[in-house]
């Protein structure tokens, strides 16, 4: 009889104990000798499949699972393992794979996934920003009299930046009310595809939020304060 530790999912235990009792599986009985939590083996997409953990000698297997000694080198913990696997089965060769890099192979598709999703957005706010600089340079050159008149009648360079921000500020805000539920839509249908997923917080939209109305006043900052820094003679002078 061997003795091996189960997952909860296994057991389906909720609050009695298993340990002591006796499982069978495919004519073997099996020892229950301890209980661990569910933790994810295979695919991140699936659920936490039933996991029977065992040391017996008479099973046969194909991987063999060995904690390293922190105290040695790596090199000095692999060469230690291949002589000791090569002393029991010369025959094959000795190949290793270590559980951190495993893991990090489970999700190499989302890594590159959130690597170019950044490549993207940060190229697509470039953009943005060059398009809001091109169109606060334009709105400045057509209101440079109105600028002007402001000016002698003895409004201020804040005010003037702050009536020329204040339409693009509106027009950013417009966007993101647009933009948010469509975002959130397909975060919320993305998330679908993995079993395990957290929840869509609304603090990450307020963020977004936030940090695009600072873009779009660093960006139209520059040109609102320049036209509202030059000289009203020159910008009321005609022909």
């Amino acid at each position: 009889m061997s003795h091996p530790r189960v997952s909860r999912d296994a057991l389906r235990v909720r609050d009695e104990d298993p340990i002591g009792k006796i499982v069978k599986d495919n004519g073997v009985e099996w020892h229950i000798v301890g209980v661990i939590k569910d933790f994810i083996l295979t695919s991140p997409y699936e659920p936490v499949r039933p996991l029977l953990i065992s040391g017996a000698k008479s099973q046969w297997f194909n991987t063999i699972h060995m904690k390293l000694n922190a105290r040695n080198s790596t090199a000095q913990n692999l060469k230690k393992a291949e002589a000791i696997f090569k002393k029991y089965n010369i025959e094959y060769p000795f190949d290793y794979k270590f559980v951190d890099e495993e893991y990090g192979r489970k999700f190499e598709s989302e890594q590159m996934q959130g690597t170019l999703a950044g490549l993207f957005a940060g190229l697509t706010i470039f953009i943005s920003c060059l398009g809001l600089f091109g169109l606060a340079t334009y709105m400045a050159e057509n209101r440079v009299k109105e600028i002007g008149v402001r000016k002698v009648l003895g409004a201020s360079v804040t005010g003037i930046t702050a009536l020329l921000s204040k339409d693009f500020i509106r027009l950013v805000i417009i966007s993101f009310v647009i933009a948010a539920p469509i975002s959130w839509w397909a975060m919320y249908r993305w998330l679908q595809d993995y079993t395990y997923r957290v929840p869509i917080q609304w603090w990450v939209f307020a963020i977004s939020c936030l940090v695009s109305v600072l873009i779009a006043i660093m960006t139209v900052s520059y040109q609102a304060i320049r036209a509202a820094t030059a000289n009203p003679v020159k910008s009321l002078r005609t022909e």
